[in-house]
Parts: structure tokens; sequence; C-alpha cells
């Protein structure tokens, strides 16, 4: 699907417990963002480029979430481990993951978890994705983009 277009809903438990649901990032900007695995390299690098633009992405409305199939012990270890400031949700049976399309075909012609994200406007709506985002960077590319979004 084409931006934009109605972010699909979830509910999803977090490395500290609580659920969340896409209602509670109601009326603020919300990037989401799906990868493979807990405290691999490809995914440290994506976390911590998007914890280092977390402040300024805080200052521009949005909340970070990010979302793997990882259980929550292994999302809190991962948080401590690179002082990851925000949420981590687990989908461990890929329900969302499908639902936002983040599951495919992957190199070598295996499948998994798509390294995509998402950002949603305060209405709930999808309004831009990045398909196979690249770890390093990404939280100033994320910043760029919702600041042009902003301004529309």
């Amino acid at each position: 699907m084409n931006p934009p277009y109605q972010a699909p809903d979830f509910t999803l438990p977090a490395s500290d417990g609580t659920s969340y649901s896409l209602s509670d990032f109601a009326q603020k900007w919300l990037v989401l963002y799906f990868y493979p695995k807990d405290d691999t390299p490809g995914c440290t690098t994506q976390a911590c480029s998007l914890r280092d633009a977390r402040d300024e992405l805080t200052d521009l409305g949005a909340e970070v979430v990010g979302i793997s199939k990882d259980e929550p012990t292994s999302h809190e270890k991962f948080k401590q481990k690179h002082s990851l400031n925000f949420t981590l949700l687990t989908d461990e049976d890929g329900t969302v993951i499908d639902r936002y399309g983040a599951w495919g075909k992957k190199m070598f012609g295996k499948e998994g978890i798509l390294r995509k994200t998402f950002i949603i406007n305060p209405s709930g709506q999808v309004v831009k994705v990045f398909g196979r985002a690249t770890p390093l960077g990404h939280g100033e590319k994320v910043i760029e983009v919702l600041k042009e979004l902003q301004e529309k």
C-alpha cells in the first residue's frame, strides 16, 4: 500500500510488562520500526541511531517504538546494554509484523523480519515507509523526513 493509509492496530507487551496499543500514541507522531533481532550488529546500530535521535524526535512530538519477535526479557537486556530510551514491544507470533508487511524474503531466500520503519501521523495514518531501512544514520534520516512531513 502507498501512504497515506490507516495504520494497522496492535496491542503488544513491552519489556517492562505493560501493554501498548496504537491508540496509546493517538494525537502524537509515532516512529514505529520493525527489526530482526535484539543485540545483533545491524539492529544494534539502528537502535543506537534512533536512541541518539530520540531527544530531537521528542521535540518534534514523536515517540519511538521498536518491534521484534524477541521476548520481553531479551528486550530489557538489549535496552539496558545500549541505554535505549524508547519502548520495545514483543510480537512473538508475528501477527503485527505481518499486518505491517514487515515479514518477507531476505537475503539468500530466507524469510524473516524486514527492517522497516513507519512514520504514523497524529491521526493514525502511515504517512511514510522506509522499506529495508539502512541501520547507520537511520535516526537522522527519520528526523529529516519527519520535519518535511510536518511542514506539509
